[in-house]
């Protein structure tokens, strides 16, 4: 039948049509992409799984990075190493020479072309750095990116090569100092602020109580015991006690615990007594210190002599806080100093009878240990006190300061707490070249024993920098290998085969040609009808 209102033939001829089309531009956008899969509307399980792989192949990139860069910083400590290891044996060639029988001109000289040698290894070692990253000082590990991996769960998890450090530096070791007037990081204030002694009561802090005596005070072939209540002291805080009619005192330095307290105390006593006749009738004393003096009592129990009499007294103080008080509206300006100060340095101010204090980290300035200050002060909320901190404009020469202001009413800041120490510093690995000398016969002897020692220091720094290294390097080589075989299979999964869709497109094109063709036929079929009508 046929109908001038529904041309079947028509419609199947447009929707062959329709898919022609739809055909033609897929495989036009795979011709012109280059991609079989370009979306996730192409496939999307493929363009997914394509897609993980693209961004861990830019991650691996990524990597290839970090290790360029790893193996460049262990190569420098290497070569650096190696050279230190050459001119340590240029120093041993010298004190094997030493070992004759040379006259004092002739060491000297020797002397001195060792001296320049250390000085030449002092400079390798200062240099022997990439980006700030300097493997021969120190001995914390570094760690350097190598790979990431992908678990069958879908988690990604970093992998990395440790290097460890190797210390070579040529310093002595230095302990633990106060920093003095125009050290970096000097703490000082031309201000002053009310000191005054309070009597510390029961419940406090160090508090004294003394047992084991009778009512004269005497302890008679037995023991006296000095209870120091826990708790946490301040610097400045003083303890006094009365053995064999002297009193012996004892005030506390910022970070001191019960523990120093009762330590010097004992020390003192036994020390007047070194030949047990200074101190009538005493026999020992006993240090019993606590592993947390802020939560346990510590005491000193002091034994007179067998059948004898011990006078043993609180003494005249007893225990006192120590209190620095900043008058209403007043202020106070401490001053840091500044300059290049060294990791582990630490500052440390007393307010409100709590020590503040601030260990520098590495690469701190001046202005970075008045911000961490400034942080701790904010959260200990003094009573009373606030405080402006003012950071140096160069802090490499410049002074930071902070500046209190007793604002409410009285505050306390305890001046006797403020200071600043050197950080303590182990001696470097080749430290013992500080010491090296041919001086004599004696110390040449001695020398060649320690140039052994540091030339085994040196060697072995190298030759674990050179195992680093090849690591490093093997593990690059992988990576690269490893960003190879996953483009492979990212292209094998979403790359277009070009030859199949030209082939593809040409069939289409004529398609596309016959199904324009037939749906003109199909749309001439009803102007046939007409022809029934003449």
């Amino acid at each position: 039948m046929s109908s001038i209102l529904t041309n079947n033939s028509s419609m199947v001829a447009l929707e062959t049509l329709r898919n022609i089309n739809r055909n033609l531009e897929s495989v036009q956008s795979e011709i012109s992409t280059g991609k079989k899969v370009n979306s996730a509307k192409d496939n999307a399980a493929i363009w997914a799984i394509s897609t993980v792989m693209s961004t861990d192949v830019e991650s691996f990139k990524t990597i290839t990075d970090s290790l360029n860069k790893g193996t460049a910083t262990v190569g420098v400590a290497r070569a650096a190493s190696e050279q230190v290891t050459e001119l340590l044996q240029d120093m041993k060639e010298l004190i094997v020479s030493a070992q004759e029988d040379l006259n004092a001109d002739d060491r000297a000289k020797i002397q001195t072309d060792i001296d320049k040698l250390s000085s030449t290894i002092t400079g390798i070692v200062n240099a022997a750095q990439l980006n700030g990253q300097n493997l021969l000082k120190g001995t914390a590990s570094v760690d350097v990116l190598a790979s990431l991996d992908r678990g069958s769960d879908g988690k990604v998890a970093a992998s990395k090569i440790t290097v460890a450090r190797n210390d070579l530096q040529t310093n002595a070791a230095a302990d633990e100092a106060a920093k003095e007037s125009g050290d970096a990081g000097y703490v000082s204030t031309e201000d002053t602020v009310t000191v005054s002694d309070e009597d510390k009561v029961s419940g406090d802090a160090g508090f004294i109580t003394l047992t084991g005596v009778t009512s004269d005070a005497t302890a008679s072939g037995g023991d006296a015991t000095f209870t120091f209540t826990a708790g946490a002291i301040s610097a400045g805080d003083k303890f006094t006690i009365n053995v064999g009619g002297v009193d012996y005192s004892y005030e506390a330095l910022a970070g001191d615990t019960l523990n120093e307290v009762i330590t010097d105390l004992a020390n003192q006593v036994t020390a007047d007594d070194e030949d047990g006749t200074a101190i009538t009738n005493f026999d020992s004393v006993a240090i019993n210190t606590q592993a947390d003096p802020e939560s346990d009592d510590v005491t000193l129990v002091f034994s007179a002599d067998t059948s004898t009499t011990l006078a043993v007294t609180q003494g005249n103080e007893g225990s006192t806080y120590v209190k620095s008080v900043l008058d209403e509206d007043a202020s106070i300006s401490v001053s840091f100093a500044g300059g290049t100060i060294a990791t582990g340095d630490t500052f440390t101010i007393n307010a409100g009878g709590e020590d503040i204090t601030y260990t520098a980290l590495e690469g701190d300035t001046i202005n970075d240990v008045v911000a961490g200050l400034e942080e701790k002060l904010t959260t200990a909320d003094v009573e009373n006190l606030t405080f402006e901190v003012t950071p140096a404009d160069d802090p490499s020469a410049g002074a930071a300061t902070i500046t209190f202001t007793a604002t409410g009413g009285d505050a306390q800041i305890n001046l006797a707490g403020l200071g600043s120490t050197n950080a303590a510093v182990a001696a470097g690995g080749l430290g013992a070249l500080a010491d090296l000398s041919v001086s004599t016969a004696a110390d040449a002897t001695t020398a060649l024993n320690t140039i052994e020692d540091l030339l085994d220091t040196a060697i072995n720094a190298a030759t674990s920098f050179g195992s680093a290294q090849r690591q490093i390097e093997n593990q690059g080589a992988f990576v690269q290998t490893l960003i190879d075989s996953m483009t492979t299979g990212i292209g094998a999964l979403v790359d277009a085969d070009i030859e199949a869709a030209s082939s593809k497109l040409q069939a289409l094109q004529v398609q596309q040609q016959l199904g324009v063709q037939a749906l003109s036929i199909a749309n001439s079929a009803p102007q046939s009808l007409l022809a029934l009508f003449r």
